[in-house]
């Protein structure tokens, strides 16, 4: 009985054994076979007559017009319009390709088309491990999808998680934009791409620069982080990262934001930044700065919010909240501005006020103007409740001067003269022109006008007109509440002295947690030491693919960690799923940098010199010697 039970078992076992290595032999359907043990011992000759021939092993079908099928190897070498096909992921044509059933190792050569649900490549030399569900090509492909047009040197299609990574010379091309970079990983169901190194993604009328970035070819937004800009016709963006949206011609700026113009020579600083290229507006926020060359003496200009608006023939900025401007003579302060870059026309509003070394001057509206060709300061116009004042030389008192309206005039940058029209009062602190400067008295004065001459920013002359009415007083004589005029108030301690209290009084704003851009899946080499052991073991006499130097061509090292400060949670709708591949040994073959000088070569023959061959690799004979 248990002899019985036992060889009912080996029976059994032995069955299933067979039946699986029956399972892997190499099927072929051919017209005429025939033998030629000189040329190809141990193999068939299989040839088209009025079918093309037909072979298939285990999910993979290869139809060509010539073929040489090495029966003991599983081997077979496709010749003439071959068409290699795996379910419905994948078919390939070729001039040539060569399919291993042990070692589940395809390779192609000769005008190699590969096609799969969404998109096709074009290659000269392709490899394809079916065992790991990757293809490789080195020589130069082109992959097409619905919307795109992607080519590179270097290649490698991961079909488990539909990804190329492109490598060297990358580039796409689309109606819309045109992206280079060193190295790039696309998702074919999505459409997002990965850029890592010098990448540029280039419209019809703007340009973004980074060094690593997201980009969906679908909607055509991007994001980009590391010397992140973008240009457009007159106007750069610079920030640690930006946002980017094509199809509105929109991008945004966030943290360290620069905007460089060139059609008026201006910079524009923040943390956060908007710019709309149809409307030509830049918006920009957090610790706002313009800074605007003026006759070799920058003026600047703080606010909460800055926005620039116009062509660049007529740019107008606005600041809002808190309005703060220094320039080496002047400095002032108001709650918005509006500066006409095209009159030169600068208007403060809102509480406005200038001073100009120990001259302090207010009213409901300031208008600056300056000459357009020498951009040079020309004059100012102080509306309604104008009040100039003026610290006494020993600082006895204020100066000061009231009235409905001022203008200023300015010579070299410097105001020489100030008119002050409607109802004016003054009180001034009358000195002695020399030696201790001496008080002789407090002069009130009221008049239709008045006319005020200055050299170096002091008040040397006072003129007035019509309707004089004036008392000078002994400074005893005058209490201290009559020494002010209605509306008196000193801003002095307020006073800008420097570009740096222009933030004087503000908090450091609280930066924007940057988003990271994921790092590119560190995969083992398409030709590691797993894989080449596998071929090694399982080659067959014959094979062209020994022919080829079985090692990855050298890549381009983009793969730098990102910066401690931009290593934030990285944002998940950017982040795809990635699978690494753990079919394959984790140690990597040493790679060999190589660069052509013979500009010359085809793909193919750049193909073959590129990497390290198999041991014992043999040049073997072919059906022609054409072949």
């Amino acid at each position: 009985m248990k002899n019985t039970f036992f060889y009912i078992v080996f029976t059994l076992l032995f069955s299933s054994i067979t039946f699986a290595q029956e399972s892997k032999k190499i099927k072929v359907q051919s017209d005429r076979t025939i033998k030629n043990e000189e040329r190809f011992p141990g193999a068939t000759i299989l040839a088209k007559v009025n079918k093309q021939v037909f072979i298939e092993h285990e999910g993979i079908e290869i139809w060509c017009d010539q073929a040489v099928h090495y029966g003991e190897d599983r081997f077979v070498r496709a010749f003439g319009n071959v068409k290699m096909k795996q379910g419905d992921t994948l078919t390939m044509t070729s001039a040539y390709a060569e399919y291993n059933g042990n070692s589940k190792f395809a390779y192609a050569r000769e005008n190699v088309f590969l096609e799969t649900p969404s998109n096709t490549l074009t290659t000269d030399t392709l490899f394809f491990d079916r065992l790991r569900q990757q293809a490789y090509y080195r020589s130069g492909g082109t992959v097409k999808d619905s919307s795109n047009t992607l080519t590179s040197r270097i290649g490698r299609y991961f079909m488990d998680r539909k990804q190329y990574s492109f490598n060297t010379e990358v580039k796409i091309v689309n109606p819309e934009n045109t992206v280079d970079s060193d190295r790039l990983d696309y998702y074919t169901e999505n459409g997002h791409a990965y850029l890592y190194g010098p990448s540029t993604v280039k419209g019809k009328e703007s340009t973004l620069y980074c060094e690593r970035g997201f980009y969906d070819t679908k909607v055509k937004t991007g994001y980009a982080i590391k010397n992140a800009r973008i240009d457009y016709d007159n106007r750069t963006v610079f920030g640690d990262s930006i946002f980017y949206n094509s199809a509105i011609q929109f991008a945004s700026a966030t943290n360290n934001i620069k905007v460089l113009d060139t059609a008026n020579n201006s910079i524009i600083t923040g943390h956060y930044a908007e710019v709309f290229k149809d409307k030509d507006s830049v918006f920009i926020t957090k610790r706002a700065l313009a800074a605007t060359l003026q006759e070799k003496d920058s003026i600047y200009i703080h606010s909460d919010t800055l926005m620039v608006t116009g062509k660049p023939e007529h740019r107008i900025m606005n600041g809002f909240y808190d309005v703060r401007i220094f320039k080496s003579n002047m400095s002032g302060k108001s709650d918005s501005i509006n500066v006409d870059q095209t009159t030169g026309y600068t208007k403060m509003i809102g509480k406005p006020i200038l001073w100009s070394q120990r001259n302090q001057m207010t009213g409901d509206t300031i208008k600056i103007i300056s000459n357009t060709e020498t951009e040079k300061l020309d004059s100012l116009v102080v509306y309604q409740n104008a009040f100039l004042v003026q610290e006494d030389t020993l600082k006895a008192g204020y100066n000061q001067v009231k009235g409905q309206i001022l203008y200023g005039l300015f010579k070299d940058n410097e105001i020489y003269q100030v008119d002050i029209d409607k109802n004016t009062e003054t009180i001034f602190y009358q000195r002695e022109s020399e030696g201790e400067l001496k008080l002789i008295g407090i002069n009130k004065v009221l008049s239709s006008s008045i006319k005020l001459l200055l050299e170096q920013r002091e008040i040397v002359d006072v003129y007035y007109y019509q309707n004089i009415d004036g008392t000078l007083y002994r400074e005893i004589d005058l209490p201290e509440n009559a020494r002010e005029l209605s509306g008196f108030i000193w801003r002095g301690d307020e006073q800008i002295l420097s570009k740096k209290d222009l933030f004087r009084g503000e908090l450091p704003p609280k930066l924007t947690k940057i988003k990271g851009i994921p790092l590119p899946v560190e995969d083992d080499d398409f030709f590691d030491e797993e894989t080449l052991k596998r071929l090694e073991e399982n080659k067959s006499e014959g094979s062209r693919l020994l022919e080829q130097k079985l090692q990855d061509a050298e890549l381009k090292e983009t793969n730098e960690k990102l910066d401690n400060s931009a290593k934030p949670k990285l944002d998940k709708e950017l982040k795809p799923k990635q699978k690494k591949d753990t079919s394959s040994s984790n140690q990597k073959s040493n790679k060999v940098s190589f660069e052509d000088p013979n500009l010359s070569r085809t793909a193919r023959q750049r193909d073959s010199i590129t990497v390290t061959t198999l041991k014992n690799a043999k040049q073997l004979d072919t059906i022609t010697k054409d072949n």
